[in-house]
């Protein structure tokens, strides 16, 4: 067997997280990745490893960028959460204040900290859009201005997987006047030096990987219709705008679309940079942590909890556990320690920060798993690290 050559740095004490990173290869069907891992500030990961596909056997550098789908949330709720924190944002001000077109459909009285923790009640739209459509922001946001909520807001919680972004986003834009990407790279991808986009500028587009899709489920016609018509279906694909998540995200139109919840391109070095400089401060970067203490025990404290609406319409219960915008460390995922908090995307991608350990951390990947969190290559790393960290 081949073994794999993993490029990039790892601190004395750490070399069993390389390690597992290869057992990844080997063991987890890994084909290009990246992780990379923060102790108080210090970076003490960070590697690649693999190739961008097995018929060019390119290899996947640190230069490599890669759509992260819904890892991408995390960015978009520290931009709710930043505004928040500066007092122009009132979390629990309805939606209506900053954006009056959305009062409509039974939508008026829905705080805006229901949209982060996904009580709102609108995971996809009735409204029938093309491809081309659902990438541009306007008609997503008319679409949803006259959606009216598929349960009682406030009452149950259901995974918002597309319309997340927008939702957020465009009330992001109506308090801070610029696009939710434009106010990313000026309060958070400038600051602490990353290269993550929503919203992939043109000339970078050569070094973004191509997903690759997760093997194909064996289901019958009948199932694959069902699967489609489901509130699971109908979220994560736009109400059937969009092909396959794969094939979507590999469509330069999707890397240049602001989708804040599911568009987000970038590497492990710039996931994990974010989280550690939400919660301190890295080389760098500011030289205190973007986040004040309470904005973080805010973006950690439980909001939603149990069983997912959206989620369990594949046929099986699923549990979920949200904080402000973020994931935490529950059933389906580990984001450090009990305290940890951040947010994987669809196919194995994660990020997170656990401030009660002095933890940070990004994971990609271009090989897609059947998983919508709780990937097992990103969990082997992470148990890796804590175990480092703990000798």
């Amino acid at each position: 067997m081949m073994t794999t050559e993993v490029r990039g740095h790892v601190a004395p004490g750490f070399e069993p997280v390389r390690d597992t990173f290869v057992s990844n290869f080997e063991e987890r069907g890994e084909v290009g990745a990246g992780f990379t891992f923060f102790v108080d500030g210090q970076m003490v990961v960070d590697i690649v490893g693999g190739v961008i596909d097995r018929t060019t056997n390119q290899p996947y550098t640190p230069d490599t960028l890669q759509v992260v789908f819904s890892s991408t949330k995390g960015a978009t709720a520290a931009c709710a959460s930043l505004l928040a924190q500066r007092g122009l944002l009132d979390l629990d001000a309805p939606v209506a204040t900053y954006w009056p077109e959305f009062a409509q459909a039974g939508k008026q009285s829905i705080p805006v900290r229901w949209l982060l923790c996904h009580k709102a009640g609108v995971p996809t739209i009735d409204r029938k859009l093309t491809f081309d459509e659902s990438l541009a922001w306007q008609p997503v946001i008319e679409a949803l201005e006259v959606q009216a909520p598929y349960w009682e807001p406030g009452t149950r919680f259901g995974y918002h997987a597309i319309t997340y972004g927008h939702l957020v986003g465009e009330v992001v834009r109506r308090v801070a006047g610029k696009s939710m990407g434009e106010f990313w790279q000026d309060e958070f991808a400038r600051p602490l030096g990353l290269e993550f986009f929503m919203g992939l500028p043109a000339d970078l587009e050569s070094r973004v990987a191509p997903m690759l899709a997760a093997p194909a489920v064996a289901m019958t016609d009948e199932m694959r219709a069902a699967m489609a018509q489901s509130l699971l279906g109908r979220a994560i694909s736009m109400n059937g705008a969009w092909p396959d998540l794969a094939t979507a995200a590999n469509d330069p139109k999707y890397h240049a679309a602001e989708l804040g919840a599911a568009g987000g391109i970038t590497n492990a070095r710039s996931l994990a940079r974010f989280y550690a400089g939400l919660i301190g401060s890295i080389e760098g970067g500011p030289d205190r942590a973007l986040f004040t203490s309470e904005t973080i025990d805010d973006a950690r404290e439980p909001h939603s909890e149990g069983e997912d609406l959206v989620l369990s319409t594949s046929g099986v219960p699923m549990q979920s556990r949200f904080g402000l915008g973020f994931a935490l460390t529950g059933p389906m995922q580990a984001y450090g320690g009990p305290g940890g908090f951040g947010h994987g995307g669809a196919g194995g991608s994660a990020g997170f920060a656990d401030p009660d350990l002095g933890i940070a951390g990004g994971y990609v990947m271009n090989q897609m798993q059947n998983n919508i969190s709780g990937d097992p290559r990103f969990r082997a790393l992470l148990d890796a690290s804590m175990a480092a960290v703990r000798r």
